[in-house]
């Protein structure tokens, strides 16, 4: 075609008497009479179209239309009758006289309404295609890449560098259940999928890189909520040289700068700050709501001194309130006592949810060994899941600290999503099953030979 391709979004009264070049998806059809008016939508936004029996062979193609289907349009700007004006879009006082009509693809009969409030999550979830097509959907994806970006803004400007750190990595102990991946080279030998770029990020810093950033995919197998997903997106940030004052005034500053950029609102900081005790003694929680107490809308808090270890009951021994690698306050009572230890540890509560966790890190490595003979890991243990760590801390490792913002949560905070589901493109279920794809699937016998696995499919499906 002769004219360049506009988003509607950029048509209005001053594009009255031009020749335009649209393209987009059929929204809505009503025919009337010698009058065809459809709707075409595409990323931008929507623009009311019209196609007029005077010219037969368009009229007569216009009529094969159906919702959803792709198509490019030339045609000619004019003002819409003021009895058709339409004020709840910003092309509403315009229309489009269809002069050329290209259909690139005929859409079948669709699977559900998109405006249908009461179409089950499944249903979407199998045809997510179709569901993104949906303008809220479109407009929350549009703005969790604005966030992405903004963050990225943000540390480049701050001096920090941006590093990407392995999917194929080691499974250690002390965290959620690993996704794990068998290697076809190493018959017997099974990587594990990231839950963190923790000890990556750590040693980070070990190689004097300083500043590190990455926004990050982790995995971990654990039960789902409507706030967690089996794979999730996290800000990982870590810092050398740094105590907890330091990480607090980067993260306040970070969200004065999302807030304002995003949703134009100005944070007041410092932050809230309340000791892991105090929170437990007044609000039952170490995620308190403290809106209720305050007129800001969104309501942030530091929970901080959180105890180094907490008792299982189920394991029977002493766990990582955090992870293994936190930094105790008091180094003289962890010698008397580690259990009664708090460590330099730190959430950020938002709203009453757990928005980021950190720590300052422990960097020498027999302070490590002695965390981890409080947690029953043995030195052997410790050598076979850490040896790499602690030789590192060996090396001239720095003091620091870091923290890890979980995104997707973040985000159906700030646009009051019912669940992260709503702000991640293409999500597992509840059962952490992708119904589009139809995965986990069965492998080919193949396939299970060359990763050297043999199944007991008896067994297994006695189990389900």
């Amino acid at each position: 075609m002769e004219h360049k391709r506009i988003h509607v979004s950029t048509l209005n009264e001053k594009s009255v008497g031009s020749t335009m070049h649209v393209q987009g998806w059929v929204d809505t059809i009503r025919e009337h009479g010698k009058l065809i008016f459809f709707d075409i939508r595409d990323i931008s936004g929507i623009l009311q179209c019209v196609v007029s029996a005077k010219n037969k062979e368009l009229f007569e193609k216009a009529k094969e239309l159906t919702r959803e289907s792709p198509i490019g349009l030339v045609g000619n700007i004019a003002m819409r009758p003021k009895n058709t004006i339409n004020d709840k879009i910003p092309t509403g006082t315009i229309e489009m006289s269809v002069t050329h009509l290209d259909i690139y693809n005929l859409c079948l009969p669709l699977p559900f309404e998109f405006d249908n409030s009461e179409v089950g999550e499944e249903t979407r979830l199998k045809y997510r295609y179709l569901d993104l097509r949906r303008p809220i959907m479109q407009r929350n994806l549009v703005l969790r890449g604005k966030i992405m970006k903004s963050i990225r803004d943000f540390f480049y400007e701050e001096g920090f560098t941006e590093f990407e750190t392995p999917f194929l990595a080691k499974s250690t102990p002390e965290g959620a259940r690993d996704y794990v991946v068998p290697s076809r080279v190493h018959p017997g030998k099974f990587y594990a999928l990231p839950q963190s770029p923790q000890l990556f990020k750590q040693l980070f810093m070990v190689a004097g890189m300083e500043k590190y950033f990455q926004i990050a995919r982790c995995m971990r197998d654990e039960d789902l909520r409507a706030d967690r997903q089996p794979e999730f997106t996290q800000l990982d940030v870590e810092m050398s040289f740094v105590d907890q004052e330091d990480v607090f005034i980067v993260v306040e500053k970070l969200m004065k700068h999302l807030f304002k950029k995003i949703l134009n609102k100005d944070l007041h900081t410092p932050f809230r700050r309340i000791t892991y005790a105090d929170a437990m003694k007044r609000y039952n929680s170490d995620k308190p709501d403290l809106r209720k107490e305050t007129k800001e809308e969104f309501v942030f808090s530091w929970v901080v001194d959180f105890p180094l270890f907490e008792y299982s009951e189920e394991e029977k021994k002493y766990v990582a309130a955090h992870h293994p690698f936190c930094m105790p306050n008091d180094l003289k009572l962890f010698e008397k006592d580690p259990t009664k230890v708090k460590g330099k540890t730190y959430d950020l509560v938002l709203n009453g949810t757990e928005l980021l966790s950190g720590s300052i890190r422990v960097h020498n490595p027999e302070l490590q060994m002695k965390i981890f003979e409080v947690l029953g890991i043995s030195k052997k243990e410790a050598e076979e899941k850490f040896g790499f760590l602690l030789n590192a801390f060996s090396y001239g490792a720095p003091p620091h600290g870091g923290f890890a913002i979980g995104l997707d949560r973040f985000i159906q905070i700030l646009i009051g999503a019912p669940s992260i589901r709503e702000v991640i493109a293409f999500p597992k279920n509840s059962d952490a099953r992708d119904v589009m794809l139809d995965a986990p699937s069965e492998l080919g016998k193949k396939q299970l030979e060359e990763a050297h696995i043999k199944l007991d499919i008896k067994e297994t499906k006695k189990k389900k």
